[in-house]
């Protein structure tokens, strides 16, 4: 059997899966995000640690001496800086941290030779624009690091004492070269950053090292059990849901929204509307459009407006689709596809007296939506063919929401049978790294069949004029809010 542990924004997820693609047990441990200043995000990683003892233990429960091999993914971006046996020196900043948009002037001034080998346009929260800041207002910790990893790695690193990353995650640094699969020596020497802290390359599916003794006995698992490279969140799930090659479009709905689909060959956007990472297999590829604010803003929303999760749905599918006018702009943490833009607000636009609680989150839900909608726009203006959407995630699960998408996107949606893809991912991979399976096309081709789940309906036509005042009002409004 093998273990898969996803550690998220808000929650880490272990997941138990047999050598048949059973899951025979799964849990989780949530922790918090803390934003020490406007627009900062920040999380302790030792909450990361106790979360990974706690979900272990629930999800291995009787079958923890059968565990055979361990893998991990993991939300991207972030940056830990750890002394050589993964003490943090500081608390993580976090994908959404949006600090660094000076530092964003820095990627801007590098030659257009050295920006195209990135492949991605600079985004706040991003490793590299980090680790200026941390350079400039941080130094002595900059300095004493042994390491810079990204939040699932640093938990490899306290799982084996040894420091590793691989390309999925590598490549969503702003410091990674994607035409020679190598970290970017020469942006590291045009920006002035350091490369002997960045971690050692390995392949998803390639055995790091083995699990400590101290690191079994808080997981409640055997020693010395292989733990492979792992994928960034987003690249787990694509391969649990069996995306690796061209065709269907993947959605995944969490704290923010991705539109993901898969390439067989390295292909950049020369216009930088979306992003080219590796995939979870070697000479594979996704372009993705990605959206900071989706359950993350929802979840603002629902705590800010005192609503439980069926208040939220009971009281917003009561309001009429386009929520009567008001319109709602998610982008409480700036905004990516198709912006890039971290200076950009939130904003519900349109208030009335007739407006209550089940007016604005309904809004919210649309705006979303409508988000998502622009991004998955966004990749397809790109050149990107689809033969099919498929939603992921565990923010994408009521019908009454996939209906919703359906409507807003104007496009049947599918979904995989199964939840938790990412830390699904990160257990397969551990089967490929042990020999349960031959490589990753294979474990991608044992993906259940997607199920369809939603059409447009007849709600589809009373959602085109919010779209396009969604769309209208991101300059004047958001821009001028910033």
């Amino acid at each position: 059997m093998f273990l898969g542990i996803d550690l998220g924004t808000s929650s880490l997820k272990a997941l138990v899966l047999d050598v048949d693609g059973g899951i025979v047990g799964r849990a989780s441990a949530s922790y918090s995000m803390a934003t020490p200043q406007p627009g900062w995000s920040e999380s302790d990683p030792e909450d990361w640690w106790q979360a990974a003892g706690t979900a272990a233990r629930q999800a291995a429960g009787d079958h923890a001496t059968e565990i055979a091999a361990v893998g991990v993914s993991g939300q991207m971006h972030g940056v830990v800086l750890s002394d050589d046996i993964g003490q943090p020196l500081r608390p993580a900043i976090l994908w959404s941290d949006g600090r660094t948009r000076r530092q964003l002037d820095d990627y801007r001034m590098l030659s257009e030779d050295l920006r195209r080998k990135l492949a991605n346009p600079p985004a706040t929260g991003m490793a590299g624009p980090t680790l200026l800041w941390l350079r400039d207002h941080e130094r002595p910790q900059y300095r004493a690091a042994q390491w810079a990893l990204q939040p699932k790695d640093w938990l490899r690193l306290r799982l084996i004492q040894e420091a590793a990353t691989e390309p999925s995650d590598a490549s969503g640094t702003l410091l990674y070269d994607l035409s020679t699969d190598y970290w970017a020596k020469d942006v590291l020497d045009a920006l002035d950053l350091r490369l002997d802290f960045l971690a050692p390359i390995r392949e998803s599916a390639e055995i790091c090292g083995v699990l400590s003794r101290l690191a079994s006995e808080h997981l409640g698992v055997r020693p010395n059990l292989p733990v492979v490279g792992g994928a960034a969140d987003t690249a787990a799930a694509a391969l649990a849901g069996g995306l690796l090659d061209p065709g269907p479009v993947q959605l995944t709905i969490g704290s923010g929204a991705q539109v993901v689909a898969p390439l067989n060959r390295l292909a950049i956007d020369s216009t930088a509307r979306i992003h080219t990472y590796r995939a979870a297999a070697p000479e594979r590829w996704y372009a993705m459009a990605a959206m900071q604010n989706a359950g993350l803003a929802l979840e603002w929303v629902r705590t800010t407006l005192g609503a439980t999760w069926d208040d939220v749905y009971a009281e917003a599918f009561a309001v009429p689709p386009g929520a009567q006018g008001l319109i709602f702009l998610p982008y409480l943490t700036g905004e990516r596809t198709p912006h890039f833009d971290p200076a950009a607000k939130g904003a519900w636009i349109g208030l009335g007296l007739g407006h209550g609680r089940g007016h604005l989150l309904r809004a919210a839900l649309e705006g979303v939506a409508f988000a998502v909608r622009q991004g998955l726009e966004a990749l397809l203006a790109t050149g990107v063919r689809t033969s099919e959407l498929r939603l992921a995630g565990g923010g994408s699960l009521d019908p009454r929401w996939r209906q919703l998408l359906a409507d807003v996107l104007e496009r049947p949606l599918l979904a995989t049978p199964v939840g938790d893809a990412s830390a699904l991912g990160a257990a397969l991979l551990a089967g490929v790294g042990f020999g349960a399976w031959r490589d990753a096309q294979r474990v991608a081709a044992m993906a259940a069949p997607p199920q369809l789940v939603a059409t447009p309906g007849p709600d589809t036509e009373a959602y085109r004029e919010p779209y396009l005042r969604y769309r209208q009002l991101y300059l004047p409004i958001a821009a001028a809010l910033s």
